[in-house]
C-alpha cells in the first residue's frame, strides 16, 4: 500500500499544519516505497509569486518536515516540480475533464461567488492534483475533509481514462484525517495564514510566549465557572496535555476562580517544551542545507522512477506512445 501527500510551500508551519496534517503524516510512513510526501511548489503557483520567496519557502518545508520527524528511511521526500512527469500525465488527464467538474469545485466556486479573480491555475488545481495522485500508483491519501472532493474527482477522472484507454491507473481511497485535530487560532477561529491567526511551530520561545499571552479570551469574571468544551484556550492546551494534565485543566475550568493567564502561561510552558526536540533538530539542519536538498534529489530520483513507469503506461493506453 502506498500513502501520499503533498504540502503546499507557502510559509512556515504553524500548529495547525502540523497537529491537523503533518503529524498524521509522519504516523503513516513505513518505508520509502510505501510513503511518498512531496513539497507541492507547483500548486503553490496560484498564490506565491516571489521566485525567491518560492525556493526559500520550498527548501524551509523540506527542513520543517524533516525536523518534525519525517524519516527519508521511512518515506521519500521530494519537491513536486522535481517529478516533470507530473506535468505531463495533467495534460493526459485535462484532455478528458469536463469543464462543469471543475466549476463546481469548492476552491473556484468560492473565489467566484466573493468577486474574486481567479486564474486558469485556481481552475485546474484539481487535475494537477488528480495527477500527483495517479502518477504513483497511490493506494490511501490522507486528507482534510475540505479536500474530500479533490479526491472525488481524481476518482472520477481515472475512472473515465480506465474506460476509455483500458485499466491504466489505480484507484485511490482518501483518508480522511482525524477531525479532533482541528486546531483553533488565537482568535478561536480554524488556525490558518489567510486569517493571520497562526502561532508557528519553530517561532522562538520568548515570542511565541508573547503571542500566547495575547491569546483573545472572554471577559468572564475569574470566580465565574467555565465549560472548557468549546473554549479555544482549552483546545489549544489540550493538543499538547497528556490526559490526565486535561482533565484537572478541565476540573480548574468547571470550578471556577482562576484567570485565562494561568492557562496561557501552562499552554507556553508546555507547547515550549513539546517543540523543543523539533527545533534543535531544525537549528542543525538550517545549517546543513546541501543535506536537505541531497535528501530531496534521492527523493525525486526515486519518485521519478515510479512516475515514469505509470506516465508510459498512460501514454500507451490512450496512443501518444506506441506500446513497447
Amino acid at each position: 500500500m502506498r500513502v501520499l501527500s503533498g504540502i503546499q510551500p507557502t510559509g512556515r508551519f504553524h500548529w495547525g499544519n502540523h497537529f491537523g496534517a503533518v503529524r498524521q503524516y509522519i504516523d503513516l510512513q513505513g518505508d520509502p516505497d510505501g510513503a511518498f510526501y512531496f513539497i507541492a511548489n507547483l500548486h503553490a503557483l496560484t498564490t506565491v509569486r516571489d521566485a525567491n520567496l518560492l525556493r526559500q519557502y520550498t527548501l524551509d518545508a523540506a527542513i520543517d518536515l524533516l525536523a518534525l520527524g519525517l524519516d527519508p528511511d521511512r518515506a521519500t521526500l521530494f519537491v513536486q516540480s522535481d517529478v516533470p512527469e507530473v506535468s505531463e500525465l495533467c495534460w493526459l488527464l485535462l484532455t478528458g475533464t469536463p469543464m462543469g467538474l471543475l466549476e463546481r469545485c469548492h476552491a473556484y466556486k468560492d473565489k467566484k461567488s466573493r468577486g474574486l479573480g481567479s486564474d486558469a491555475g485556481l481552475f485546474n488545481y484539481p487535475v494537477l492534483m488528480a495527477a500527483d495522485i495517479l502518477i504513483y500508483d497511490s493506494d490511501l491519501v490522507p486528507v482534510g475533509e475540505d479536500q474530500m472532493q479533490h479526491i472525488e474527482v481524481c476518482r472520477d477522472l481515472a475512472a473515465s481514462f480506465n474506460h476509455h484507454f483500458g485499466e491504466t491507473f489505480v484507484m485511490p481511497k482518501a483518508k480522511i484525517l482525524d477531525h479532533s485535530a482541528r486546531v483553533p487560532g488565537v482568535d478561536g477561529e480554524k488556525m490558518s495564514k489567510s486569517y493571520g491567526n497562526t502561532l508557528d511551530v519553530f517561532e522562538a520561545p520568548a515570542t511565541l510566549r508573547k503571542q500566547i499571552m495575547r491569546i483573545k479570551t472572554d471577559s468572564r469574571p475569574m470566580e465565574e465557572p467555565k465549560e472548557p468544551e468549546g473554549d479555544h484556550l482549552f483546545q489549544l492546551y489540550s493538543l499538547f496535555a497528556t490526559d490526565l494534565q486535561r482533565d484537572e485543566m478541565a476540573a480548574l475550568y468547571r470550578r471556577g476562580g482562576f484567570g485565562y493567564g494561568e492557562v496561557k502561561k501552562k499552554l507556553a510552558e508546555a507547547a515550549v517544551e513539546h517543540f523543543a526536540p523539533a527545533r534543535e533538530r531544525r537549528t542543525e539542519l538550517e545549517s546543513r542545507p546541501e543535506q536537505v536538498r541531497q535528501v530531496l534529489g534521492d527523493g525525486a530520483s526515486h519518485a521519478r522512477k515510479k512516475a515514469a513507469e505509470v506516465l508510459r503506461r498512460a501514454q500507451e493506453a490512450c496512443g501518444v506512445k506506441p506500446r513497447g
